[in-house]
């Protein structure tokens, strides 16, 4: 099946990895999808979720951070931090170990809404793909953390030769 799809000189392993980044990309897209009609209602974007989600499980942390975290730019993570604010999920306060930069904290009113909002993404999870067993679903864990892992150095390395 692969094999149709091989270019010449190009190595097999190559064209399975494209294989699998093929079937991520539209898996990210379709959670996206899903998160947003989960979370749209109450006026949190993907990006804001994904910002609440560590601040939930890292607890407070500078916009640097979060971003780092994220894999994004500091700039975009300001931008949902700031629409969080708006809507009173989140806030600032002193960071004893930076002055000028200010610690992000979610709000009681954050932490109930990110609590019933998750509980109800994990249900919907839970119904996922019932046909495979928790051991393919950790073995899938395990290999996208690698993929991610090398992609992401590979990114690095190829900047370098910019």
């Amino acid at each position: 099946m692969l094999s149709e799809q091989r270019t010449p000189g190009v190595p097999g392993r190559g064209h399975l990895v494209d294989a699998v980044l093929a079937q991520v990309r539209p898996l990210v897209l379709n959670s996206a999808r899903a998160v947003e009609a989960l979370w749209g209602p109450a006026g949190v974007s993907v990006g804001m979720r994904a910002v609440l989600q560590i601040l939930q499980h890292e607890g407070p942390l500078p916009v640097p951070a979060i971003a780092e975290r994220l894999d994004l730019a500091r700039q975009g993570v300001q931008r949902h931090v700031n629409d969080l604010a708006a809507l009173n999920l989140v806030d600032s306060r002193a960071n004893p170990g930076h002055r000028r930069s200010v610690l992000i904290h979610t709000t009681a009113q954050g932490e109930e809404l990110f609590a019933r909002l998750r509980q109800s993404e994990l249900e919907h999870l839970a119904r996922t793909v019932p046909e495979c067993p928790d051991e393919d679903l950790n073995t899938t864990l395990q290999v996208l953390r690698r993929l991610n892992r090398d992609v992401r150095a590979n990114v690095q390395h190829l900047r370098e030769e910019t």
